[in-house]
C-alpha cells in the first residue's frame, strides 16, 4: 500500500491589501533600472519616475482602504494587516519622501549627490517603513526594519568624499546593529515563553495566562520586554539610546537627515503600537515604568543639550530626541491600572504628536536646504543671522516652524502637546505633566534664540549665503505651503485628531 500524500494548501494569499508594497517593490527596481540609461546631471526622468512611484502608491493606498472601509484586513497567513492606522501613516510617509526629494533636488545636485542611488535607497527605506506600518508578525517587523535601517546606513555615507558622513555611517551602523541584536534576542524570548510569532497570537497568550501558571513564563517575558523595548528606543532616538542622533544628523549630508527625521519617526511609531499596545497590552504595568523613565531622560537631555549647541542640525538633533519624549508620555498614558478608559485619547495624541512632529521636521530641515548655496552649507546658527532682512517671507516661515517645535499658540506644535499633556494629566501622571512642561519651558530658549538672530541681528555679510535668498520656484512654494499647513493645523486640528481617534480605535 502507498501512504497518502499530504494536503498541500494552494490557496493564494489575498494580495489586495498589500497592493501598495509590491507597486513600491516593482517601482524602485524600475528606477534602479531606468536610470543606468540616464545622462542628464539633473536625473529629471528618475525624479519625476519617483514621485509617480509615490503618487502610485497613494493613490492605491487610498483605494485598499476605501475597499476595505477602513477595517482591518490580515493576509500571508496573518503575517500582513491593513487596517486604518497603517493606512494614514502610509499616507503621511508618502507625503514626507515626495517633500524631501523636492527640498533635497538642488541641493543633492550642487553636491553631484543627485545620483540614481539617493531616489532607490529612499524608494527602498519608504518600502521598508511601509512593511513595518503593516506588520503582525516579528518576522515582519524585523524584515520591515532591517530593509528600512540598511537603507538609511548606506544613503548617511553617500557622500563618499566626507570623512564626516562615513564616521556617522559606521557610527550609525554599528549601534544600529546593537539595537537590532537586542530587538531580535527579546522577540525570541517572547516567542519562547508565547510560542508564536504572530502578534495578535501573542496578545492571546499573554492575556490568557493565569497568575499560578504562568510565573516562570512572566519572568522569561519581562526579559524578553526589556530587550524589544531597548531597541524600539533606538529606534525612535530616546534617552538613553540616544547617542547616535547627534552624530548622524549632523555628519549625514542635510539632505540624507531630512530622510532620517521623517518616515522612519511615522515607522518607529507603528512599531510601537503593533509590539507593545497590539501584542503586550497586559504588560503594560511594566513596559509603562520603562517609558516613563526613557520619556524624563529624552526630554532632560534633549532640551538642555540643545542650549549648547552651535551647530543647527545638532541642535534640530537634541531637539528630535526632546520631542520623542513627548511622543512617549502618550504612549504610556494609555492603560493604567487596568483602567482603559484613557486608552484611545492618549494612543490618538501619540499619533497626531508625530505626524506634526514630521511635518516640522520637513520644513525645518527643508529651510536648511533652501537657505544652502553650492559649497556653503547653512547649518550653524550665525548663517541665520538677518534672515529678515533678506527674506521676510521665509523669516516668517522659519519663524512658524520654531513657534511649532517649541509648542507654542497657534501652531500645531502647540497642540500637539496639550493633546499629549491632556492625555498624562488624565492618566494621573500629573508628576510627568508638570516635567514635561518645565522642560518644555527651557527648550523655547533655543528655538526662541533662533528667532531673535533672525530678527534682531545683522546679516553676516562674510557667509556665502548671505545675500538674497532664491531657490527654485517648487521648493519655494512647498516651504510656504508647510509652515502654512502647521498654522491651519494649530487653529483647526480637530480634522487630522479626529482621523488619528478612527485609526486608533480600528485597532
Amino acid at each position: 500500500m502507498t501512504s497518502a500524500l499530504p494536503l498541500v494548501n494552494t490557496t493564494l494569499p489575498d494580495f489586495m491589501p498589500a497592493l501598495p508594497e509590491i507597486f513600491l517593490l516593482v517601482m524602485a527596481c524600475v528606477v534602479m533600472v531606468a536610470d543606468l540609461f540616464v545622462t542628464s546631471p539633473r536625473r529629471t526622468v528618475t525624479y519625476v519616475l519617483a514621485q509617480l512611484s509615490l503618487a502610485g502608491c497613494a493613490a492605491l493606498t487610498l483605494v485598499v482602504m476605501f475597499s476595505t472601509q477602513g477595517m482591518p484586513v490580515y493576509t500571508f497567513s496573518d503575517l500582513f494587516v491593513a487596517d486604518l492606522m497603517s493606512h494614514l501613516l502610509k499616507l503621511a510617509a508618502y507625503i514626507g519622501a515626495s517633500v524631501t526629494l523636492v527640498y533635497a533636488r538642488q541641493y543633492m545636485l550642487d553636491r553631484d549627490l543627485f545620483k540614481g542611488e539617493f531616489f532607490t535607497l529612499l524608494l527602498f527605506s519608504t518600502l521598508g517603513g511601509m512593511i513595518l506600518m503593516s506588520a503582525n508578525s516579528f518576522l515582519t517587523v524585523y524584515m520591515g526594519l532591517e530593509l528600512l535601517s540598511l537603507c538609511l546606513y548606506a544613503m548617511v555615507a553617500l557622500n563618499r568624499d566626507s570623512a564626516a558622513s562615513t564616521e556617522a555611517a559606521m557610527k550609525y551602523f554599528v549601534l544600529g546593529a546593537l539595537a537590532s541584536g537586542l530587538l531580535l534576542y527579546g522577540m525570541s524570548m517572547i516567542y519562547g515563553a508565547t510560542g508564536s510569532l504572530t502578534i495578535t497570537d501573542i496578545a492571546k497568550a499573554i492575556g490568557s495566562r493565569t497568575a499560578g501558571s504562568g510565573v516562570f513564563d512572566r519572568t522569561i517575558l519581562i526579559f524578553g520586554l526589556v530587550f524589544v523595548v531597548c531597541g524600539l528606543a533606538f529606534k525612535l532616538g530616546v534617552a538613553p539610546f540616544h547617542m547616535w542622533i547627534p552624530d548622524v544628523y549632523h555628519g549625514a549630508p542635510t539632505a540624507v537627515t531630512l530622510v532620517i527625521g521623517t518616515g522612519p519617526k511615522l515607522a518607529a511609531f507603528a512599531m510601537a503600537i503593533r509590539l507593545l499596545v497590539n501584542g503586550m497590552l497586559d504588560l503594560a504595568a511594566d513596559w509603562q515604568q520603562m517609558l516613563a523613565i526613557m520619556a524624563v531622560l529624552s526630554m532632560a537631555i534633549g532640551n538642555i543639550t540643545a542650549i549648547a549647541q552651535t551647530n543647527l542640525k545638532r541642535m534640530l538633533a537634541y531637539s528630535t530626541i526632546s520631542h520623542m519624549g513627548f511622543l512617549l508620555l502618550g504612549l504610556l498614558s494609555g492603560v493604567v491600572g487596568g483602567n482603559w478608559r484613557n486608552a484611545p485619547d492618549a494612543y490618538s495624541a501619540s499619533m497626531f504628536y508625530v505626524v506634526v512632529y514630521v511635518l516640522m521636521t520637513l520644513g525645518s530641515f527643508g529651510m536648511l536646504l533652501f537657505l544652502s548655496r553650492a559649497g556653503f552649507e547653512c547649518e550653524r546658527l550665525d548663517d541665520l543671522k538677518g534672515l529678515n532682512r533678506r527674506s521676510p517671507w521665509y523669516a516668517f516661515i522659519m519663524l512658524v516652524l520654531m513657534f511649532s517645535l517649541a509648542g507654542l499658540p497657534p501652531t500645531a506644535g502647540f497642540f500637539a502637546k496639550y493633546a499629549v499633556l491632556s492625555a498624562t494629566v488624565a492618566a494621573g501622571q500629573v508628576w510627568l505633566a508638570v516635567v514635561a512642561v518645565l522642560f518644555s519651558l527651557i527648550g523655547a530658549f533655543f528655538y526662541l534664540r533662533i528667532i531673535k538672530l533672525m530678527y534682531f541681528d545683522e546679516p553676516d555679510e562674510a557667509v556665502p549665503g548671505g545675500g538674497v535668498v532664491v531657490g527654485p520656484r517648487e521648493m519655494r512654494f512647498l516651504l510656504s505651503a508647510n509652515g502654512l499647513a502647521l498654522l491651519a493645523l494649530g487653529l483647526f486640528p480637530q480634522g487630522l485628531f479626529d482621523l488619528c481617534m478612527l485609526a486608533i480605535k480600528s485597532l
